[in-house]
C-alpha cells in the first residue's frame, strides 16, 4: 500500500511537470513529430535531472540541484523549463516505466499478502478483487444495458 501511495504521488508530480508548458512556446512547429522529439539527445545535466527527480520522489528543487543546476530560483526555473521538452518528458516516463516495472513484484506480493492475511474480510476482498483485474479477470461492468430491436424517442417541444 506504501508503495502504491508513493507512484501516485509520483505521477501527479510528474504530471504536474508535463502539464506545465508545450513545445511551442519553445519554438517547436506543429509539423515536430515523436520520431523528431526521439532524435534529440538529452544533455548530461537533463539526464542527471530526470534520474534525481525519479529518485527522490518528485522534488524538483532538490533534483535541480544534486544535477548541478544553479543554486536557488535560478537553478529550479532552468530545470522546470529543462523538464517541460518532450524529449526530457520521454526520458522522464521511460525511467518512471523502469521504476514501475522495477517495484511490481513487490507490490503483487503485497497484494497477494493483504488477500491471505488481512484482519478485515473487507481488504481480503478488495485486495482479492483487485488482484483478479489486474490478471484480466475484471468482472463485466454492470451499467450496461443491452438492447435488441429498435427504440424510437419523440420529443415534442411545441
Amino acid at each position: 500500500m506504501v508503495l502504491f501511495l508513493l507512484f501516485c504521488a509520483l505521477t501527479k508530480s510528474i504530471i504536474d511537470v508535463l502539464n506545465m508548458g508545450g513545445e511551442r512556446e519553445r519554438g517547436a512547429t506543429i509539423g515536430d513529430n515523436m520520431s523528431n522529439i526521439t532524435q534529440r539527445k538529452l544533455t548530461d545535466k537533463q539526464t542527471a535531472l530526470v534520474d534525481a527527480y525519479v529518485a527522490n520522489g518528485g522534488n524538483l528543487t532538490q533534483a535541480s540541484q544534486e544535477a548541478g543546476y544553479a543554486e536557488g530560483d535560478s537553478g529550479r526555473v532552468t530545470a522546470q523549463k529543462s523538464m517541460k521538452l518532450a524529449h526530457v518528458q520521454q526520458y522522464m516516463m521511460e525511467v518512471v516505466a523502469k521504476e514501475f516495472s522495477r517495484h511490481a513484484p513487490a507490490a503483487v506480493h503485497q497484494l497477494a499478502g493483504l488477500a491471505k492475511q488481512a484482519k478485515s474480510e473487507y481488504v481480503q476482498l478488495e485486495a482479492s478483487k483487485d488482484l483478479l483485474d489486474r490478471a484480466g479477470f475484471k468482472p463485466i461492468d454492470r451499467s450496461q444495458v443491452q438492447l435488441a430491436g429498435d427504440i424510437k424517442v419523440s420529443i415534442d417541444l411545441g
